[in-house]
C-alpha cells in the first residue's frame, strides 16, 4: 500500500488546524470586504468620446450596451483580428459567464465581452463554445486601446503599458516560435498566431456607469486582478493538490481535452 507522503494526523489535529485556518479566512473576507468598498469609492471618470461596437442587434454606443441598466461590466476577451479562435484562458474564464450573466442582468448590471476580432468571427467560436452572453467587436475602434487590452506593434516594440505599468520591451527572435514564455507560444499557436501578435491583445475588465445620459468609467483590473473570475481556480485553490501547476500550462479549451 502506498503511503501519503503529505502530512497525516487525527481528526482532533485537523480540527485544531482547520480552525485556525478559519480565522485567517475570516479576515482575508473582511479585507475583501474592505476592498470592494474602497473599489466603490474610487472617483468617476465621465467619458466624453463616442465608440461604436459591432453587436448581434446591430451597432451600438457604449451608452446601448448598458441595455437599460444603470452599470456595465466588460470583459476584455483576447481575440484579436488576426486569431483564428479566442484565447485559451480567456475561454476558461467566460465558461462560466452563462450562468451568471442573467442573474446580474436582473440586478442593474450588463455584462459583455469585447474583442476586436470581426463579430462573424466572434459569433462562430461562441456557437462553437456554446455561449449565449452578449459579445461585441470593438475592431474598427479606440475601444480596446483607449481601456488597456490592445496594442499597437510600435508600442509593443517601445515597451506597452499594462496593468498600469510599463512593461519591459521584448526581444523577439525571428523565425522561432516569436520567442515567448513556453505557454505564451502555446497560447499562440492555439490561436492561429505568433507570440508577438498573440500578446498584443491582453485580458482585463472594465465596469462603467450611466446616469442622467453620462457615461462614467468607474474601475479597471488586468492580470492576476481577473484572478478571481477564473471559476476553476477558485475551485481548485480549495482541492487537495490546489492549482497543481507543476508541469506548466494544463488547460485547453472545453471542446479540447478529448483531443489531446
Amino acid at each position: 500500500m502506498t503511503v501519503t507522503k503529505h502530512r497525516t494526523g487525527t481528526r482532533e489535529e485537523w480540527l485544531a488546524a482547520r480552525l485556525e485556518l478559519l480565522k485567517a479566512e475570516k479576515e482575508l473576507t473582511h479585507r475583501s470586504d474592505e476592498l470592494a468598498r474602497r473599489r466603490q469609492e474610487l472617483p468617476w471618470v465621465p467619458i466624453g468620446k463616442e465608440y461604436r461596437f459591432e453587436t448581434d442587434e446591430g451597432t451600438s454606443s457604449l451608452a446601448d450596451l448598458f441595455r437599460g441598466r444603470s452599470q456595465l461590466i466588460v470583459y476584455h476577451f483576447m481575440f484579436g483580428p488576426d486569431y483564428t479562435a479566442g484565447c485559451p484562458s480567456c475561454s476558461a474564464i467566460a465558461d462560466g459567464f452563462n450562468g451568471f450573466v442573467v442573474h446580474l442582468a436582473n440586478h442593474d448590471v450588463m455584462l459583455w465581452a469585447v474583442s476586436r476580432a470581426p463579430l462573424v468571427k466572434l459569433q462562430t467560436y461562441k456557437r462553437r463554445m456554446g455561449w449565449t452572453f452578449p459579445w461585441a467587436s470593438s475592431q474598427d475602434g479606440d475601444f480596446n486601446f483607449d481601456f488597456c487590452a490592445s496594442y499597437t506593434e510600435e508600442q509593443q516594440r517601445e515597451g506597452m503599458e499594462y496593468n498600469f505599468t510599463r512593461e519591459p520591451v521584448q526581444q523577439w527572435r525571428q523565425g522561432e516560435d516569436g520567442g515567448g514564455e513556453d505557454a505564451e507560444a502555446k497560447f499562440a499557436a492555439m490561436c492561429g498566431i505568433d507570440a508577438p501578435a498573440y500578446l498584443r491583445e491582453r485580458p482585463g475588465m472594465s465596469a462603467f456607469a450611466l446616469e442622467d445620459g453620462v457615461v462614467y468609467h468607474t474601475y479597471s483590473a488586468y492580470a492576476r486582478g481577473v484572478d478571481i473570475l477564473w471559476g476553476m481556480y477558485q475551485w481548485l485553490d480549495r482541492a487537495p493538490k490546489g492549482r497543481n501547476e507543476d508541469a506548466g500550462v494544463w488547460w485547453r479549451r472545453h471542446d479540447e481535452y478529448d483531443k489531446r
